[in-house]
């Protein structure tokens, strides 16, 4: 299996910044993506922003473009989510996923195609 170990969530003011961490352990080495989805109080679980292990290609949702920025460190195995210009609808639980399938043909937005699951952070966001 994969452990998740998420850090980094906090309270900030409305145009601050936050820098989320996701060590990954265990049997990581298929680890086909890693990513990050958020939820709010009574609503989904929605996706946020992913980054492929080889290669390093990335992807965003179109509420966080331009703010976000998702990167990751091979060495330590680990992803990264910077978060500026934070909003008060950026609050929400923040989760990383992998997906440790290395099969080309899914949808990296997808929750459906990860297969482990940080415990999730809190993100919250004042006006």
């Amino acid at each position: 299996q994969v452990q998740l170990v998420e850090s980094g969530g906090g309270l900030v003011q409305a145009g601050g910044s936050l820098r989320l961490s996701c060590a990954a352990s265990g049997r990581t080495f298929s680890s086909a993506a890693m990513g990050w989805f958020r939820q709010a109080p009574g609503k989904e679980r929605e996706f946020v922003a992913a980054i492929r292990w080889s290669g390093g290609s990335t992807d965003y949702a179109d509420s966080v473009k331009g703010r976000f920025t998702i990167s990751r460190d091979n060495a330590k195995n680990t992803v990264y989510l910077q978060m500026n210009s934070l909003k008060p609808d950026d609050t929400a639980v923040y989760y990383c996923a992998v997906r440790s399938a290395r099969r080309s043909d899914y949808n990296i937005r997808l929750l459906r195609e990860y297969d482990y699951w940080g415990q999730g952070t809190q993100v919250t966001v004042s006006s």
